[in-house]
């Protein structure tokens, strides 16, 4: 029964997606993007390899991997090398700091769900201060002169505060890694997004690309670094993504919902 629920669920995820629900590349859990990761330490203890990747789904998986690691490889690694040519740092760093400056309704209301009243006063005041100082989120004002640390409150996180596992971990089509109730909370995510309301489709996507293209031009070398430092990057990409995922599952939960706050 609970193989046929999960079945589901991802029927549902990969049919939004198709529609244009789901993005080119996902940010829930903060998702990182193919190559985002750098493996410390490949070798992790037995008892966290039983615990952490749960892959039901392993074949298939394994062909999305390498499906978008060849969409990774051929056209968006290129494109960054140009746009790393054209684009400056600070202007990268500017285009960042916009998107999570438009990106605060999403912090804010999952931060209200939880509970979590002094986040999310944090996260109204620094988009204040943001859109106004800042000159419309393009420089954090808030982090450097205010000392104001932005949230990473999500619908995923508040799907687990409230008892729902993360699921089956999952790779889908031009998405980075996710799990079940990591997609299924992204999907809330994207409605929270006012670009979704402003500009349903075109600017849900090309905030998407310019967001994917701008963080791979970041991280160029540090993807290459990932990439020549293991032998079986799949595992390692999985194995660090679903460590981070059990990192913040709720053993906190429903018990510790009054810390939280």
């Amino acid at each position: 029964m609970l193989n046929r629920t999960y079945s589901l669920a991802l029927a549902i995820i990969m049919c939004l997606g198709t529609l244009g629900v789901a993005p080119l590349t996902a940010s829930t859990n903060k998702v990182q993007t193919l190559e985002e990761v750098v493996v410390q330490d490949t070798m992790l203890p037995h008892e966290a390899i039983d615990m952490e990747d749960y892959d039901p789904w392993e074949p298939f998986n394994e062909k999305m991997f390498t499906f978008n690691y060849k969409v990774d490889r051929f056209v968006l690694k290129p494109v960054a090398k140009v746009y790393n040519e054209i684009v400056l740092d600070g202007e990268k760093q500017a285009i960042h700091n916009a998107y999570d400056n438009i990106a605060m309704p999403k912090r804010l209301i999952n931060s209200l769900v939880q509970g979590k009243f002094k986040g999310a006063g944090l996260e109204l005041s620094r988009f204040v201060i943001n859109s106004t100082l800042g000159v419309g989120g393009l420089a954090d004002v808030a982090k450097y002169q205010f000392h104001m640390e932005m949230s990473d409150e999500n619908a995923g996180q508040t799907l687990r505060y409230y008892g729902v596992g993360p699921g089956p971990y999952l790779v889908l089509p031009f998405m980075s890694p996710l799990t079940v109730g990591g997609a299924v909370g992204y999907v809330f995510d994207v409605a929270l997004d006012p670009i979704s309301y402003a500009l349903p489709l075109v600017g849900n996507f090309g905030k998407t690309t310019e967001s994917l293209v701008n963080n791979r031009a970041v991280n160029i070398d540090k993807y290459q670094s990932a990439e020549e430092a293991v032998l079986d990057l799949y595992s390692a990409v999985r194995n660090d993504y679903l460590t981070g995922v059990n990192s913040r599952s709720p053993n906190r939960f429903p018990s510790s919902r009054a810390a939280a706050k």
